[in-house]
């Protein structure tokens, strides 16, 4: 079994270490806090610990996963890419795009896999909506928009947008399968001077598709709301309700010498797989320990998602001064 050695034990760290260990494919942690570190050396006694990524590097994982803060993202990975390892990345994947893309480049000379730890690519409800856009049961793809809204998590280094929207970027990249023409994004800084707490940014991509990401830790109630609005029907998927509908509406428009006319039919709910969206996201990277190509999360559609952002920062600010 090919073993993984997980960089950061904090909160998100945990989740890997724990579904990692699930999958019997959990073979080292790196943190450096020391309490810690003793604190999972008993929980797991027969998983290598370390204090230091140096001497993690020495042993014989198959590869590595980091969940570390976003700023050390960049030199912990190269660190691992040098060694010849193959590595998940939690998102973003380095605070710059240019960061990301010399960390692309090194990954080809080194013939190692880059991941990124868009998740939610991996959600079965994301993954049942790709395949109905892909065999035509929407028809074309038109109009998209993500409702990412709670009171909290509020951060003090990124603001909401760098923290909630980049897994939604993601979708959209996914579904899109192309990049947007124009990126408009506003918003308020309510809190803390410079660190918006609500954004909304559109998209606009290639053949008229449009896309919209409303974003706010400013909120009175939690909603994760996604929507796909294609040429023959709807769907609408609700990750913060009760049982985590996902809605297929019968909706679309039809024309009548050169009058559009509102099509309304039946509306159902779709079933989909209950599978956890980190376990599948982390035994697609097991599975690709071989080395065999990756095709979701790679490191091109995490450049192209650092680019978005960036480029949504421009809008938002002004300036982008990452």
């Amino acid at each position: 079994m090919k073993k993984v050695c997980v960089v950061g034990a904090g909160r998100w760290g945990m989740n890997h270490i724990k579904t990692l260990h699930n999958l019997n494919a959990l073979g080292g942690i790196v943190e450096n806090n020391i309490k810690v570190l003793e604190s999972l050396k008993i929980t797991y006694p027969s998983v290598a610990c370390f204090l230091n990524l140096s001497d993690a590097l020495n042993d014989r994982f198959d590869g590595f996963t980091v969940a570390t803060p976003a700023l050390t993202h960049f030199s912990i990975a190269k660190q691992i890419i040098e060694a010849g390892k193959h590595v998940l990345i939690e998102k973003p994947i380095t605070l710059k795009s240019d960061d990301a893309e010399i960390l692309a480049e090194l990954a080809i000379e080194k013939n190692v896999n880059l991941m990124v730890g868009h998740v939610l690519l991996f959600h079965p409800a994301f993954k049942k909506i790709k395949s109905l856009l892909d065999d035509g049961s929407l028809g074309d793809l038109q109009y998209m928009y993500s409702n990412r809204l709670n009171l909290g998590t509020i951060r003090t280094e990124e603001n909401v947008f760098w923290s909630f929207a980049p897994h939604d970027i993601a979708l959209f990249q996914y579904f899109s399968n192309s990049f947007p023409n124009k990126i408009t994004s506003r918003g308020e800084d309510i809190l803390q001077e410079g660190i918006h707490d609500i954004t909304i940014t559109t998209l606009e991509y290639p053949d008229r598709i449009m896309g919209h990401i409303f974003v706010s830790w400013l909120h009175p109630f939690k909603e994760h709301r996604f929507v796909i609005v294609g040429s023959k029907g709807m769907i609408r998927f609700e990750d913060s309700a009760e049982g985590k509908p996902l809605i297929f509406y019968n909706k679309s428009v039809d024309w009548k010498d050169d009058v559009p006319f509102p099509h309304d039919g039946p509306t159902h709910n779709i079933d989909y797989e209950t599978a956890m969206p980190l376990t599948e996201e982390l035994k697609y990277f097991v599975n690709h320990l071989d080395g065999s190509q990756i095709s979701i999360c790679h490191s091109q559609s995490a450049i192209e998602v650092m680019k978005i952002l960036e480029s949504a920062t421009e809008s938002l600010t002004g300036k982008y001064d990452g």
